[in-house]
């Protein structure tokens, strides 16, 4: 059975930092494009950054660059989101997914498997 758990999120003043992780389960991930995805309330969810197999390749939202650094382990199959300089616009709830093609890291419609999600709470 496929999981993605994640974790790490919680409550930051603006300025801090965040470190979120997500455990993928269930069969071998090395080669997917593992991505974060967003979802404020009342707004669509949206693209943070993804990673493609084997750390080939990085993607991320504009208002993040600079902020927010996406990685994930040598097994493949721990991804990990390393989030500074927080901003208020940055509250939502942070989701981890798994694509086995990644061939448009930045669709969230592409990907296969899906995390729960971990609240991430920035106050200015």
């Amino acid at each position: 059975q496929v999981q993605l758990v994640e974790s790490g999120g919680g409550s930051v003043q603006a300025g801090g930092s965040l470190r979120l992780s997500c455990a993928a389960s269930g069969r071998t991930f090395s080669r997917y494009t593992m991505g974060w995805f967003r979802q404020a309330p009342g707004k669509e969810r949206e693209f943070v950054a993804a990673i493609g197999g084997g750390s080939s390749n990085t993607y991320y939202r504009d208002s993040v660059k600079g902020r927010f650094t996406i990685s994930r382990d040598s097994a493949g199959n721990t991804v990990y989101l390393q989030m500074n300089s927080l901003k208020p616009e940055d509250t939502a709830v942070y989701s981890c997914a798994a694509d086995r093609l990644g061939m448009t890291p930045r669709r969230g419609d592409e990907y296969d498997y899906w995390g729960q999600g971990t609240q991430v709470t920035v106050s200015s």
